[in-house]
């Protein structure tokens, strides 16, 4: 059995334990709640439970204690299970909200993408106000496609992770805040990144929108997050993260891929991965 490993950058680990390596400042924030805040809490709290759970069991039994005691209420008792806890949650409440706050207000955007669900891939839309004008499908490439990519060297085994890897990755540039418009065409469906902390709802007729700032280059993969039918498993997304030079090269080859046919392109070969 292999080893228990923390968790990659991008996508999870076999055997992992933890939250997914954090890619943005959202994304670590929300670590350091976890981790540093609620699990010191609760394992506090836990031992503490388990420790008066003993006591109870080693010395109000019927045999260590044939006469119970007849004690019904006890105010100091009161107040204190009362207070403590409103106490315990107003200290996990404030970095709370200021985390939701992070979350939901979205900084100046450099880049803005505007991504759809459908059953079952998404559709990412580059706004021609950003020097896009094109969009693009991103579906699962089935295990076929990915081993004939690498039968045909254009791709490594290792990059194309199985129920992950997909057709069409979108590209961002590093250190931008990119604002992230989220709709569906159907039914509802979820944008969700571990990575960059983030998850919003895809709605038909709604515009949500979230907001991600990636600190680290590399490809980073979610799925749909929200149950969407018989495919749901199978809808995920990728984003690979690359400096500013690269972004400005990819976005003019992809101006000619993809803006130059009405239906959005969907092929094994357009994969990025390809060198």
């Amino acid at each position: 059995m292999p080893g228990v490993a923390a968790a990659g950058y991008g996508q999870a680990t076999p055997w992992q334990i933890g939250l997914q390596s954090a890619a943005t400042p959202v994304a670590q924030d929300i670590h350091w709640f976890h981790n540093a805040l609620l699990m010191p809490i609760i394992t506090v709290i836990t031992l503490f439970v388990l420790v008066l759970l003993a006591i109870v069991v080693a010395r109000f039994n019927a045999k260590a204690n044939p006469t119970p005691s007849k004690t019904t209420h006890h105010a100091g008792l009161e107040v204190a299970w009362t207070l403590i806890p409103v106490l315990i949650l107003v200290v996990i409440a404030i970095p709370s909200f200021r985390l939701l706050k992070e979350q939901i207000v979205v900084p100046k955007p450099d880049l803005t993408l505007k991504l759809t669900g459908h059953a079952w891939y998404w559709k990412f839309e580059y706004p021609k106000d950003a020097g896009g004008g094109f969009e693009f499908e991103a579906r699962m490439l089935a295990e076929e496609d990915i081993r004939k990519l690498v039968a045909e060297g254009k791709a490594k085994a290792e990059d194309l992770p199985r129920l992950l890897a997909v057709d069409n990755v979108a590209v961002v540039p590093v250190n931008k805040v990119v604002q992230v418009q989220v709709t569906a065409a159907d039914v509802l469906h979820a944008f969700a990144m571990p990575s960059f902390g983030v998850k919003v709802d895809a709605v038909p007729g709604r515009l949500n929108q979230t907001w991600f700032k990636a600190t680290r280059e590399g490809i980073y993969y979610g799925q749909c997050s929200e149950l969407c039918g018989k495919d749901h498993a199978f809808m995920p997304l990728a984003i690979k993260v690359v400096p500013e030079a690269e972004y400005v090269a990819w976005l003019a080859d992809a101006k000619k891929k993809f803006a130059s046919t009405d239906a959005p392109t969907k092929t094994a070969d357009a994969t990025p991965f390809a060198r």
